[in-house]
């Protein structure tokens, strides 16, 4: 079972929203709560969250209490994972129906959002921001899965065709930006030891913490942040143009490294023995 990072968590993750996801962990667990009703339940936070951010016009004070909302369905959404993970019902279905309430919840602001600024222009560009949202986040998400499962040793997932069709999709999508996974796979399997392979992950760690803005949670951030400051359509031009510039870079960045492993791999003493080097 994959375990979080924390090189390449986002920092409200590590010092305040899994914390607190963990001190509720064991009253869930012993009121028997299921992932899905949390994630759910999370969804409905996120659709509040929503309701609250599009009074953005008229009340400041509903705009802050949608960041209390849209914190509470990040928390719901690792506590969701937390309880899948005890009690040993984690699995594609759970997968998918937590992916489909992270979704759901942008899709709810974005329209909410577009419906309060009233404009065909608003409309074009929440649609616009919603189509760069799932691209960035399944491509953020293959990027960490990724690095999981380098740092872990283990090979890339083959597909499954147990698995729900959408989400085959999904996970294939994110994989076709990486070139060199079988060849890495192949280096780090004939190395020696791990030193090869922890050599790598010391220098793929840079790449995936510039992606981690990327995050629901920095664009929690940013959709409070532009309501507050009366324009959200400064959420859909951050999504349109620095975010999408974010991942651009970050698997430029990590494919440079994989060539640049794949392309040693006939000296990984060389590669070991220089591990802090950048690129």
């Amino acid at each position: 079972m994959e375990t979080r990072d924390r090189r390449i968590d986002d920092p409200t993750n590590l010092w305040f929203v899994h914390p607190v996801g963990r001190l509720l962990l064991p009253y869930f667990l012993a009121g028997g709560v299921s992932a899905n009703s949390v994630s759910v339940g999370g969804l409905m936070l996120g659709a509040l969250a929503a309701g609250a951010f599009a009074q953005w016009a008229t009340s400041s004070p509903l705009v802050w209490v949608g960041l209390i909302l849209a914190v509470g369905w990040l928390i719901a959404d690792g506590l969701d994972g937390m309880i899948a993970r005890a009690t040993g019902t984690a699995g594609p279905a759970g997968r998918l129906l937590d992916g489909l309430c992270d979704h759901g919840t942008f899709v709810v602001i974005y329209v909410l959002l577009a419906t309060s600024v009233g404009t065909v222009t608003g409309w074009v560009l929440a649609c616009s921001a919603g189509a760069c949202h799932v691209l960035q986040a399944n491509f953020y998400e293959g990027e960490r899965a990724r690095f999981h499962r380098r740092r872990d040793g283990l090979a890339d997932e083959t597909s499954d065709p147990a698995r729900n069709i959408v989400v085959q999709a999904y996970d294939r999508l994110s994989s076709t930006v990486d070139r060199y996974d079988g060849a890495l796979t192949s280096i780090f399997a004939d190395a020696p030891d791990r030193s090869v392979a922890d050599a790598y992950i010391h220098q793929a760690q840079r790449p995936l913490r510039l992606m981690r803005l990327l995050s629901a949670n920095m664009r929690v951030y940013t959709v409070f942040v532009a309501c507050l400051l009366k324009a959200p359509a400064l959420f859909w031009w951050f999504e349109l143009g620095p975010m999408t510039g974010i991942l651009i870079v970050g698997v430029a960045w990590r494919n440079r490294i994989d060539a640049k492993f794949v392309a040693a791999a006939g000296t990984p003493a060389s590669i070991v023995a220089t591990p802090a080097n950048t690129l």
